[in-house]
């Protein structure tokens, strides 16, 4: 019986760990997260980053807010992550911080559903993955 017991308890917390290990939000996503994925950035869930050509590189601030927020995802950064080289942060109008690179606000595409989806590159001839 206890041995049952044991093999529930680990099945159970198993499970929840498994859980809490899924694919974050993309309105969750932090920059500690950012890697090279053939050629482009992506997170290291596989998710396409994107810069949008209405932002100007160095301006400090997003074109990109309300429903393009909602369709392009800012890429966020968590308090207390250093960033170095060509990375840093902008502050947006609700006060969070959006990561940069090379001056230029990054995004997620919300119709990007699966790992290594580009479905946001060059829509409208303004958005673009970004290629280090």
């Amino acid at each position: 019986m206890k041995y049952l017991l044991r093999l529930c308890a680990a099945v159970t917390v198993a499970l929840a760990l498994a859980a809490c290990s899924a694919t974050p939000d993309v309105k969750t996503s932090s920059a500690d997260f950012i890697k090279v994925s053939n050629g482009i950035l992506t997170s290291s869930y596989g998710k396409t980053i994107y810069t949008f050509d209405k932002d100007q590189a160095g301006s400090g601030k997003s074109e990109c807010v309300s429903t393009c927020a909602n369709n392009w995802p800012p890429v966020y950064v968590e308090p207390g992550i250093k960033l170095s080289g060509d990375f840093s942060y902008i502050s947006r109008n609700d006060g969070q911080k959006q990561l940069t690179y090379k001056g230029k606000p990054l995004y997620f595409f919300v119709k990007d559903a699966n790992p290594g989806d580009k479905i946001g590159d060059n829509v409208n001839n303004v958005w673009h993955v970004v290629m280090p």
